[in-house]
């Protein structure tokens, strides 16, 4: 089911559940759907890594973990990060991004033992530069502590992280004269691939950068290649083998915003929505003179019919009713979003506008949970992770 009919039957079970407020849905069927696409194209011999920060509910991690059956967890944020230790006993946590020395060591000093141990022991930490290295090896010493780490290369998205072999090389001679330091491996993030134009050689950048990535693993001893972490949501099930790497990262591909709809993902559905009521439909005037309405929806700028929304101003795109639109001319709110609408809509007050987000990363947080919804019914509400 797709288009209006999908959105309608959305729309019932919310009424069914006397959600009348904005409130973010999850597809549990699609969801479910997309999770088995996914495990079937995935390359022989490639581990998972879910992203927690695009996935920010420990019910919808345990869900996603558990049908992928993977413990293997990508985090972004220490209090995030502490929380799916909690949740997952047996996860390993990969640091996405370096995390600064001071935060880590604010943490841990904040921090009971036993919670000490269980981070250090379970998390591998992200170190881009030998000036990060320097500051992991000294905590490693002053703490009397083990610390996990993985060297970030910069295979071509030039976001940071070692640039060549040789500055590598260099990196894992430092750490190995660390004691507190063991180095697990590498991560390598690729998500200039599908955005790099075939006029600036695109077709052919996942070529290189496997090949600079091959040529980062040949400078780590064979001890240290446990963790080759590369992929992400867009490039995850471009790899037709797993070759060198040992694992790819996954988030937000399992929900699809809109910012995910690229070729390599188009056989997964939207499984995530917005949804609010409309307060007022009615045809639309401008505060002021009358002749500044007449002449603004004469040159196109103001739609002749619109709704305003029980809040809005959402990261999302409105896909039902339809024809329903943002007007730049108007504005945004938090509060009442107007929305344009065709002359001819049929949508009235108390009916449902829905959206699809643009990413899930940061917007799941902005509501009080998740209606988790299947066969046409909402069946129940996991509790987001909070933004702090």
């Amino acid at each position: 089911m797709t288009g209006e009919a999908y959105y309608q039957r959305l729309s019932t079970a919310l009424v069914q559940a006397e959600l009348h407020r904005p409130v973010l849905v999850i597809d549990r069927d699609r969801l479910d759907g997309n999770i088995e696409l996914v495990r079937q194209r995935l390359a022989p011999g490639l581990g998972l890594r879910i992203v927690d920060k695009s996935l920010s509910s420990i019910p919808l991690m345990q869900h996603i973990l558990s049908r992928c059956d993977t413990m293997r967890i990508m985090s972004f944020h220490l209090p995030m990060t502490l929380a799916m230790l909690s949740a997952f006993p047996e996860a390993e946590v990969l640091f996405g991004k370096p995390v600064p020395i001071a935060t880590l060591t604010s943490s841990l000093n904040h921090s009971p033992p036993e919670m000490v141990d269980d981070v250090l022991r379970r998390c591998v930490f992200l170190i881009d530069d030998m000036a990060r290295l320097e500051q992991y090896a000294a905590l490693a010493h002053s703490s009397g502590k083990t610390i996990r780490i993985a060297f970030e290369v910069d295979v071509g998205m030039h976001r940071g992280g070692f640039e060549t072999p040789q500055t590598l090389l260099a990196a894992v001679a430092r750490a190995g004269e660390a004691s507190g330091l063991r180095l697990e491996g590498v991560m390598a993030y690729e998500a200039h691939i599908p955005q790099l134009p075939r006029l600036f050689g695109g077709a052919y950048e996942q070529v290189r950068v496997e090949a600079r990535l091959n040529d980062f693993v040949a400078a780590l001893p064979p001890k240290a290649r446990n963790i080759i972490n590369t992929g992400g949501s867009k490039t995850a099930l471009t790899y037709g083998n797993a070759g060198t790497i040992t694992e790819v990262s996954m988030g937000s591909a399992f929900l699809k915003p809109t910012d995910f709809e690229i070729e390599t993902l188009c056989s997964l559905q939207p499984a995530a929505f917005i949804a609010t009521p409309i307060l007022k439909v009615g045809d639309m005037r401008l505060p002021g003179p009358a002749f500044l309405t007449y002449l603004t929806q004469a040159f196109g700028s103001l739609p002749k019919k619109g709704c305003f929304l029980y809040g809005g101003k959402w990261m999302a795109e409105p896909v039902h009713p339809r024809g329903l639109q943002e007007n730049r001319l108007w504005g945004h709110s938090s509060n009442q979003q107007m929305m344009a609408l065709p002359h001819d809509t049929d949508a009235r007050p108390d009916d449902f506008a829905i959206f699809r987000p643009t990413q899930s990363e940061a917007v799941l947080q902005h509501f009080d949970g998740l209606y988790v919804m299947s066969g046409g019914r909402i069946e129940e509400r996991w509790p987001v992770l909070p933004a702090g």
